[in-house]
């Protein structure tokens, strides 16, 4: 099957790596235009390096060698006006929106500071009121919002022990995951639809540098990506120690797509059987 988004617009934040980028190549294989926008500075707080202007130029180079349009813009979620601008020129130029991806996030895991654990909350939480704010008069019915969650919101004990990032993270997580259940109820007489999917570990630039070394292996003086992989592994059943992007592109695929165009509310877990068949911790069902 191709062509499973053909003609539809996708508003898509952090898209300039990761997770992002490979939603946006993803639709736009399947037929979709981008409108892709990331903050592309550093956040003093996160402890590793943020997304440039070349991670997002390459996003566009991407996009663009499947034929399909993107319109690309400098925005950070923590500022509704910034957001605002970004998606009314997006539509200005690509006509339409249908698809919004509220996926941009960030970790301040390990500092224990009240600003680690704001700064957490208004990227990963405020950001994806603000990315629905922004699309939602563009939207019509047929239309889809995923936000991007994580089984830090449905796994007790998580990154919520890791100081107060890591506990800003998990509260900004879990709240994503109540905002789509509620959010999910609101769109539904405008027969749009809101779902949720929480990823595991992914193999991205939130996971894959030196302060995430350190911390799933505290005991090498200088770990590398390698030596981080048994841990990963040892908490997952299914023997994974993270997901690549793609595989979270998929589910975002089928949710973005008609076949999904009258499934909405989900909390969908892509954790490689790490939470159970049944847990489902602090976000209604």
């Amino acid at each position: 099957m191709t062509g499973r988004v053909e003609g539809k617009v996708a508003f898509i934040t952090g898209a300039a790596r990761g997770q992002g980028r490979s939603h946006a190549v993803r639709l736009a294989e399947e037929g979709a235009d981008i409108i892709a926008v990331d903050l592309l500075e550093e956040i003093d707080t996160v402890p590793y390096p943020l997304a440039g202007k070349e991670d997002l130029e390459e996003t566009v180079r991407l996009v663009e060698a499947t034929g399909r349009r993107i319109v690309a813009r400098r925005a950070d979620v923590r500022v509704l006006s910034e957001l605002q601008a970004a998606v009314d020129e997006g539509v200005a130029e690509l006509g339409r929106l249908d698809i919004v991806l509220a996926n941009a996030g960030i970790l301040t895991m390990g500092l224990d500071t009240p600003k680690a654990f704001l700064d957490v909350v208004q990227v990963n939480l405020l950001g994806v009121i603000n990315t629905v704010t922004a699309a939602e008069p563009h939207l019509q019915a047929g239309g889809s919002i995923v936000l991007t969650g994580s089984t830090a919101a449905l796994l007790s004990g998580s990154v919520d022990m890791a100081g107060a990032g890591g506990l800003g993270y998990a509260h900004a997580k879990r709240h994503v995951g109540r905002f789509g259940h509620d959010m999910a109820r609101v769109f539904a007489k405008q027969q749009i639809t809101v779902n949720v999917i929480h990823p595991t570990n992914v193999h991205s630039g939130m996971m894959d540098n030196d302060f995430m070394y350190h911390a799933f292996r505290p005991d090498l003086s200088s770990p590398t990506g390698e030596d981080m992989m048994p841990a990963l592994v040892d908490k997952s059943p299914m023997g994974v120690p993270w997901l690549e992007p793609h595989d979270v592109s998929e589910a975002i695929l089928y949710f973005a797509s008609d076949e999904a165009k009258w499934v909405t509310g989900q909390q969908l877990k892509l954790d490689g059987g790490q939470l159970g068949p049944v847990t489902n911790a602090g976000v209604p069902a």
